[in-house]
């Protein structure tokens, strides 16, 4: 079968980006860049770079409804530069109210030629979540309603990608009361292979490589039992956190800016929602990967999970969440730690291993009867 012309005559990313001004250097250390993100193999760099240099420029629609933008702001200002050319200029960006020069009656066109002419081909994005009140009339764009021209674009796309937790799980609109009925795409669109990529804002390198895997390998990446990238949410914050350390030996902040806060310790008690949230924060970060909440002195919001605006107050400690042994028991064990030097010496080391309880209730014991015989030295003789 002979491919359409205009397939034929779309330019690769690579060829793009040479003209741009990259060199072959540039390039691959991209590819390997994102190959490390993807948490691919040794020949991930190189399977990237053949797809990349094979393969014609993948229309994108991407739609903006209930958000703050945030979204785009953290992609466009990815600590990489070849993200945002390689994305928003050389994957054919066809359609997005913030980024796109073109407004009302033009705008409009271009969307409906790439939903004609590339069906089945193209990607769509969706950044905020969508109205679903009466006729919609809550979130409007051009005359329509956001559920209208969800659904629209919906149907030729090739699969779909939530941007953000507004599009992934409604964030703050879809918020007790929720007045406009906020609802996330995955509730509206059915018979689509729909990735979330939750957060407020998803980090810029976390889009760029989930763009980056559908590109490469022509197939949505392995997803959780939610939706979201295997590469980029296998993982809780809590289990990355440089102050995870403190956790385990009980040392904590009570309350911002005391002494406590001041020595970075784990910030459980204020409310931090790290422990029962999946997100790649700790590892990649944000600004170059030069600080991301936590690190800053905030504690996780939580923002990648399911009605998190709505599960308790954002600055008081949890009363559970879900673990095992030592996290079952935060502040039980802490106080045993800080009584007993050995003891948070082992539990530090331990805390993580759920197998290896006895080893920690076996330290606890010991470091008691060493805390003992150092306030009783003649107890024995």
């Amino acid at each position: 079968m002979t491919a359409p012309t205009e397939t034929k005559t779309r330019p690769t990313y690579y060829e793009e980006l040479r003209e741009r001004g990259y060199s072959r250097r540039d390039f691959m250390k991209f590819c390997t860049v994102m190959a490390a993100y993807l948490g691919l193999e040794t020949s991930g760099a190189a399977q990237i770079s053949k797809a990349l240099m094979t393969t014609p420029r993948l229309p994108v629609i991407w739609l903006h409804f209930q958000e703050c933008t945030c979204c785009s702001e953290s992609f466009i200002r990815s600590s990489h530069p070849m993200v945002a050319d390689i994305i928003l200029d050389k994957i054919s960006l066809d359609y997005s109210e913030t980024l796109m020069a073109a407004s009302g009656h033009a705008a409009e066109a271009v969307m409906q030629k790439t939903m004609k002419d590339h069906y089945g081909e193209y990607v769509l994005c969706v950044e905020g979540s969508v109205s679903d009140y009466g006729d919609g009339e809550f979130c409007c764009i051009g005359g329509k309603s956001s559920r209208d021209i969800l659904k629209e674009a919906a149907a030729g796309a090739k699969a779909i990608i939530g941007w953000g937790s507004c599009a992934c799980n409604g964030c703050v609109q879809a918020a007790k009361p929720n007045p406009t009925h906020a609802t996330p795409i995955h509730k509206l669109v059915r018979g689509k292979p729909i990735i979330k990529v939750p957060g407020c804002p998803p980090i810029g390198e976390v889009m760029a490589g989930t763009l980056i895997h559908i590109i490469t390998f022509g197939t949505l990446p392995e997803l959780d039992r939610v939706g979201r990238p295997k590469a980029f949410y296998s993982k809780r914050v809590h289990d990355s956190c440089y102050r995870r350390p403190y956790y385990d030996a009980g040392l904590f902040v009570e309350s911002f800016d005391d002494e406590n806060s001041k020595k970075g310790y784990c910030l459980y008690k204020v409310g931090c929602k790290g422990p029962m949230t999946y997100n790649s924060c700790g590892v990649i970060k944000w600004n170059n990967g030069t600080s991301y909440p936590i690190q800053s002195g905030h504690g996780c919001f939580g923002c990648t999970e399911e009605n998190y605006w709505d599960n308790g107050p954002i600055y008081k400690q949890m009363a559970s969440f879900p673990g095992f042994g030592i996290e079952s028991n935060a502040d039980k064990i802490g106080m045993v730690a800080a009584g007993a030097a050995v003891a948070g010496v082992a539990i530090h080391a331990l805390a993580t291993n759920v197998q290896k309880m006895g080893l920690i209730k076996k330290a606890i014991q010991e470091g008691k009867e060493a805390e003992h015989e150092l306030k009783n030295p003649l107890s024995e003789s």
